[in-house]
């Protein structure tokens, strides 16, 4: 299965598209391939720091801060210097820049780009199973490394253990625990088939029995027994103002609306937002969406990383008011290009993409969009109120190593289900080889091509 179904049309296409296989071969010849790389990439030379040591991580960070609201920029900065766990969380982009100057070893994947223990939590299939994955893809990016999500991993993995007062010594075994963790998933991955992969997650309940920490495994109990119920009681989450008309309830500084006084530029055509989402999503999933209408939008402070920039909630309802929620959020230019691989087309595409190649199971309304008015660019998914929580019940040392392991494997998986087994090399008619790829796109039909 590719961008193209059908042999016919790839026939046609043939003069404009040039496919490239990778070597894959057998789980022997990948092994061998393996052992090449390593020898020509020894694991001692990841130990070695390079790069520039006078480089400025208040400059990085601070070109990022030009399309944010201005109002929210010494929001972000207040939140990342509460620690250094916290500022490690929002500093993907001085992260980035550092390993853009470290040896690589040498396999692509599609990487999540903000691997930090954070970004990892518990969520709700549509079937209501309870996985465990990442839930943060505004960095992702293809034809990346895959040592680039584990060393951020295990950077904070790290940094988490020196906050939790752990010993240097405590904290880097708990960070080479974390890697092993990924080795031995990746190692059973290996031997299977890659419907196998995809399909493999991580699901909680089943995960739960075997967590040795006691307060770790409470607390997962804890999020098993809420998942069913509605929490409303969650600032982070909208709430509803009562009354004839369903409003979403402000909620400062996380959520409100914006007044007649606020800046123009801070606005954006929600009509037509929705109305471009909507053109784009698969025709089983805009039967969905169509049910539903427009009832108030409400802008949301988001993260560490993600404050100042655009997101805000819309709200819709049923004919019986039964309420949805969808999150929009800007997406720009992933930090990772930096270490080569570009991406050309829109960029909540792909924060899109990447997120259905690497979640074990993807929301129905991921979408992307875009203002033009503003020129902002944003993805779209459903606001749920179901994740694993803060760090605070898990930095203790023996629930950290449980917790940090279930991220290690999750990422092996990630990592394995988004490996670059081919690219596809296009010339000025990707558009129309794009718009044709987009009509076939469905959930069940995921591409295994990459644009290059």
């Amino acid at each position: 299965m590719g961008i193209c179904q059908s042999g016919a049309t790839l026939t046609h296409l043939a003069g404009y598209i040039t496919v490239t296989k990778a070597r894959s071969g057998t789980l022997g010849e990948r092994y061998k391939q393996g052992v090449h790389l390593r020898q020509k990439t020894p694991r001692q030379k990841h130990a070695d720091l390079l790069g520039p040591t006078n480089r400025d991580p208040v400059a990085i960070l601070a070109a990022g801060d030009r399309t944010r609201v201005p109002e929210l920029v010494p929001v972000r900065y207040e939140r990342m210097l509460a620690s250094p766990f916290t500022f490690l969380r929002g500093a993907a982009a001085v992260m980035a820049e550092d390993l853009k100057h470290q040896v690589t070893a040498g396999i692509s994947v599609q990487a999540c780009g903000d691997c930090h223990l954070m970004n990892f939590g518990a969520f709700a299939t549509p079937e209501e199973n309870i996985l465990f994955d990442i839930n943060d893809f505004d960095e992702t990016l293809p034809a990346v490394d895959f040592s680039v999500d584990l060393k951020r991993l295990a950077a904070s993995v790290a940094v988490a253990a020196l906050a939790a007062n752990l010993s240097p010594k405590r904290a880097r075994a708990t960070a080479a625990g974390v890697v092993e963790a990924y080795r031995t998933r990746m190692r059973t991955l290996a031997k299977l088939s890659p419907l196998e992969i995809w399909h493999s997650r991580i699901d909680l309940v089943r995960e739960v029995k075997y967590i040795e920490d006691r307060r770790l495994r409470r607390k997962l109990h804890a999020i098993l027994t809420k998942a069913g119920k509605r929490l409303e009681q969650d600032d982070n989450f909208p709430h509803l103002v009562k009354g004839e008309r369903a409003r979403i309830a402000d909620n400062p500084p996380l959520i409100y609306h914006f007044t007649k006084k606020s800046d123009a530029q801070h606005r954006v055509d929600a009509g037509r937002i929705f109305a471009s989402y909507q053109k784009r999503l698969p025709p089983e999933r805009r039967c969905l969406f169509e049910r539903y209408t427009l009832a108030d939008v409400a802008f949301k402070v988001v993260g560490v990383g993600s404050v100042g920039t655009f997101c805000a909630i819309g709200l819709f309802t049923s004919p019986e008011g039964a309420p949805l929620f969808l999150q929009i959020k800007e997406a720009s230019k992933s930090v990772l290009e930096c270490l080569g691989p570009k991406f050309g087309g829109h960029p909540g595409r792909r924060v899109v993409e990447g997120q259905r190649t690497m979640q074990a199971a993807s929301d129905v309304f991921l979408g992307w969009t875009e203002d033009d008015a503003s020129a902002r660019r944003f993805c779209l998914r459903q606001l749920k109120n179901r994740r694993l929580g803060s760090m605070g019940g898990l930095v203790e040392e023996n629930a950290l190593v449980n917790y940090a392991h279930l991220c290690g494997r999750t990422i092996a998986r990630a990592a394995r289900a988004g490996r670059q087994l081919r690219k596809v090399y296009q010339n000025p008619v990707r558009r129309a080889v794009t718009a044709h790829r987009r009509c076939r796109e469905s959930e069940t039909h995921r591409s295994c091509w990459r644009l290059a």
